[in-house]
């Protein structure tokens, strides 16, 4: 019977079908699964299993790694090593875990040692300790029935991580050939480095990484310096507390050697033999020949801690010995929020060519480019990427002049009052609260030996620190992708050795400075003799921006910054360009690539003197300008979605979406249903740009979607895990939150979404004092920031008790009548027929209905009423005709169930 109550009930619903859409993504967000338990009421039924698992014993005690894993419906399945990040536990990995193990792997998330549940001390991911536990977690998975084996003893494997976890990745991998592939996100090369930019001992080798934020040092000193290096005081304080204050004492749960090279460091301000010889032991560029597993390097463009030239070390020397890498640039980072559906989309498509055997490699290189990204209501961005075939032929340089007079500059006492560029976990929030002088005189000077530096005021930089030498206004926009150099001359008045730091701004012809992401570089120089000028190419820190036309193109070399150890005697220094004259050349790193998704290059044009590098040409805009003209569909501009004939095979032939069609109306609240594969969320991706349609269209209010499509804007959406900042109120969170999209505070309606979701004065509490029912409320606030016109939201009653969903189905509700649209993809179909106006409902990548709730579940209620149903059974039989008496459907869920139930 279900095969014709299907095709009746489509063909009563066509002509009248209606569209949702979510984003269900995977990224390495934050809530835990602590017990064993099987989640009831999940589309795929995740297993969940906690228990100790034996580590690398330490001072002859054994130690017991705290352990979940999350077991797909299909086994023997390949596995995923789920590893955290520093200060975090197991913890931090469950909507992670659970994402991967939808999408068919066998997940196992822990805690590190030394961290959350599990034993022995916290060695900095050390060879001895954090990765012989990583290689036996890798046996551990061996043993187990439900992980696929590529041979006894050798499961089929993957490790991902972030940050700390990354790097434990990138140093099993060199340790253990069982492990088949590998994604590092956000991670280092060389930790001694990273925390102490510029540091060498005379009798150790030079630095490995290859970029001055990273402590590459300037050129120009004698190679067998014995530098201490300049220490990254703030992040080396974060870090350490994160982790001492999770036990009572000093040194909380740091092995002691750890701790006392730390706190030598933090006493004296400089790197000892002792502290760097740990840290590169801990540091992936010691294995890097070894590794043979093909890795994914995804680093931060906001990330002060790691930058983006630890990620190119990794890359190269990964790549030296032929094994297969892929580097990506995306934004966020350990200073900024992580768009989710970049750093899922990578990941995914990492992993299922080796662990599910679908598809192929891509080791493209990308880079998201900030100004080009769409920012959702959320924050979330669908920035443009720009691919390149090949990593190391695709960077370019381009020559700009800058010029300025020789500028004397001063270092304070104890580096007191310092420069604030960025602060640990948020960036460059107050850096752009710099301003600098709307006269370009203060700027260049009239070879006046004190004025430059004046040009430079506000939180950023102290005026009388800084020289600014400064370009021309661009006659073209420019993108800078990488680390840009330039040549100076840095004389030391009353000292043998400097400390500075180096910089790349954005000068706007109003005079508004931009430091990209708040990075410096720090320079540290050693063996100056007092009164004599040494040359040194200083590297510019390693940054993805864009510059428009008329801009002016900055360097500043200051004397402080807050985030690193400032010498403690006052000094000066007088700071010229290396011609002899008052102009230089500025070599500016860029990259030759293409956007993705729209298919167009991306042209730098390189000149000589003082040319710039151009974007893009003017005749290539106004095509691009003609195509999304064309791409509006008019009759369509009041529907917030239309998919027509939309197929999505992948590579291996599996089509996960096909020949789907339906639309979505404004004033709806629809629900989007279906069990696992679906595919609903291959189609919610193509909805939002993440992905493109093998076949058909999508639009939003008439516009086809792709990567970046200004449509996006009109979108708010709220995937599981809001990224609050809990010592904030919740009134802050959305303050500062809008602040991260970059658009004006009078277009956020802050009081407008606060209204609607019904937080009343809790929005003044702190975000750590709210229930979760409370937390929900404020995302789905957040979400709705700036009023959009389509909210796409994905289980947003998960975690609420029954009272709790009851409020947010009011919500949901009122901003409905608002004349807006909302989507909710939810598992809870008793919930979705009370919330939902509308539905649509998938399966094996076909529409199986699609319709309001009336209609669906209305359609399979027709029946016979007879006042007397006993008597009526015995006419019938009378009559030679069978009949029995049988309840009528009252519920969506029992439709459901009958449309897809069977076939599960």
């Amino acid at each position: 019977m279900k095969a014709p109550f299907q095709g009746r009930l489509r063909g009563r619903l066509r002509g009248r079908r209606r569209l949702v859409a979510v984003a269900a993504v995977v990224v390495l967000v934050i809530v835990g699964a602590l017990v064993a338990v099987v989640v009831p009421g999940s589309d795929d039924a995740i297993r969940t299993r906690s228990q100790f698992v034996a580590g690398t014993a330490e001072n002859g005690s054994a130690v017991m790694l705290d352990t979940t894993s999350y077991q797909p419906r299909a086994t023997p399945a390949p596995a995923i090593l789920l590893a955290q990040g520093f200060g975090g536990s197991k913890d931090d990995l469950a909507d992670a875990a659970r994402s991967l193990a939808k999408r068919g792997y066998f997940v196992l998330a822990y805690s590190a040692r030394g961290f959350g549940r599990s034993g022995g001390l916290v060695h900095l991911d050390a060879p001895k300790y954090e990765v012989a536990d990583a290689t036996k977690l890798i046996t551990y998975l061996a043993t187990l029935p439900q992980v696929l084996k590529d041979a006894p003893g050798d499961p089929r494997v993957g490790v991902a991580g972030s940050s700390y976890g990354g790097a434990l990745g990138l140093l099993a991998a060199g340790d253990d050939k069982r492990i088949d592939t590998v994604a590092a996100d956000i991670t280092w090369n060389d930790l001694s480095q990273a925390l102490f930019p510029n540091a060498v001992a005379a009798d150790q080798a030079a630095p490995t990484a290859s970029e001055p934020a990273d402590g590459q040092p300037a050129d120009g000193q004698p190679a067998d310096a014995d530098r201490p290096g300049v220490f990254k005081k703030q992040w080396a304080g974060v870090l350490f507390t994160s982790a001492a204050q999770r036990q009572p004492g000093e040194c909380g749960r740091f092995a002691p050697d750890l701790c006392a090279a730390y706190q030598r460091a933090a006493s004296t301000g400089q790197a000892d033999a002792a502290i760097l010889s740990l840290l590169r032991a801990s540091s992936p560029a010691g294995v890097l020949d070894r590794i043979a597993a093909p890795t994914l390097l995804i680093q931060g463009e906001r990330d002060s801690l790691f930058s983006l030239g630890q990620a190119d070390a990794n890359a190269r020397g990964i790549a030296a010995h032929g094994t297969p890498v892929k580097e990506v640039w995306r934004t966020g980072g350990h200073d900024g929020t992580t768009s989710t559906d970049v750093l899922a989309r990578n990941v995914d498509n990492w992993f299922a060519p080796t662990l599910l055997g679908r598809g192929q490699l891509d080791t493209s290189f990308e880079v998201g480019v900030p100004g080009s990204s769409i920012s959702t209501q959320t924050g979330q961005t669908v920035p443009r990427i720009l691919r390149a075939d090949d990593n190391a032929t695709s960077r370019r340089t381009a020559r700009v002049t800058v010029a300025g007079p020789p500028q004397t500059i001063y270092a304070p006492a104890g580096g007191s009052p310092a420069a604030i560029s960025t602060i640990p976990g948020l960036g460059d929030l107050l850096s752009n609260a710099a301003t600098l002088s709307r006269s370009t005189g203060a700027i260049s000077g009239s070879g006046s030996e004190s004025g430059a530096g004046s040009g430079l005021a506000g939180l950023a930089t102290i005026p009388g620190q800084v020289a600014a030498f400064v370009s021309e206004p661009l006659p073209a926009a420019m993108l800078v992708g990488g680390s840009s150099t330039i040549d100076l001359r840095v004389t030391a008045r009353d000292t043998s050795d400097a400390t500075l730091f180096a910089s790349l701004v954005d000068l706007a012809p109003d005079g508004t400075p931009n430091l990209p992401n708040g990075l410096v570089a720090p320079i540290q120089l050693t063996g100056l003799q007092p009164g004599v000028a040494r040359t040194v190419t200083v590297a510019l820190p390693g940054v993805v921006t864009q510059i428009p036309a008329g801009h002016r193109v900055v360097v500043a070399i200051g004397t402080t910054d807050s985030a690193y150890q400032l010498p403690a005697s006052p000094r000066s220094y007088v700071i010229t360009m290396d011609s002899g004259t008052l102009r230089g050349d500025l070599t500016v790193a860029t990259i030759d690539g293409h956007i993705g998704g729209s298919g167009l290059p991306w042209i730098w044009l390189v000149a000589g003197g003082a040319a710039m590098v151009l974007l893009l040409a003017g005749s290539l805009v106004s095509r691009l300008r003609h195509r999304r003209r064309r791409a509006v569909a008019a009759d369509l501009a009041a529907v917030p979605v239309v998919i027509e004939g939309l197929v999505k095979e992948y590579g291996d032939g599996y089509r996960a979406v096909d020949g789907v069609t339906f639309r979505v109306e404004r004033g709806q609240v629809v629900g989007l249903l279906g069990p696992n594969g679906a595919g609903k969320t291959t189609a919610l991706r193509v909805l939002m740009g993440l992905i493109r349609p093998t076949a058909g269209t999508v639009r939003l209010f008439g516009e086809l979607v792709e990567a970046g499509a200004p449509v996006l804007a009109k979108v708010g959406t709220f995937i599981e895990g809001p990224g609050l900042l809990p010592h904030l109120s919740g009134r802050d969170n959305l303050r500062l939150f809008w602040a991260a999209t970059g658009r004006p505070p009078q277009d956020a309606h802050v009081d407008t979404a606060l209204e609607i979701a019904g937080l009343g004065a809790s929005v003044e509490r702190r975000v750590k004092t709210y229930s979760q029912g409370m937390r929900q409320r404020l995302a789905i606030a957040q979400a709705m920031l700036g009023l959009p016109e389509l909210l796409v939201l994905d289980e947003p009653t998960n975690g609420l008790d029954p009272p709790q969903i009851a409020e947010m189905r009011e919500v949901l509700r009122r901003y409905a009548t608002t004349g807006r649209t909302v989507v909710i993809s939810s598992h809870l179909l008793a919930e979705v027929e009370q919330t939902c106006t509308h539905v649509v409902v998938m399966h094996k990548g076909r529409l199986v209905a699609a319709g309001s709730v009336e209609e669906i579940v209305g359609a399979s209620r027709t029946q016979l009423a007879v006042a007397d149903p006993e008597e009526a059974q015995h006419i019938l039989a009378a009559a030679g005709m069978t009949s029995q008496i049988m309840p009528a459907q009252r519920s969506l869920e029992e439709v459901f169930l009958r449309m897809v139930g069977a076939d599960q």
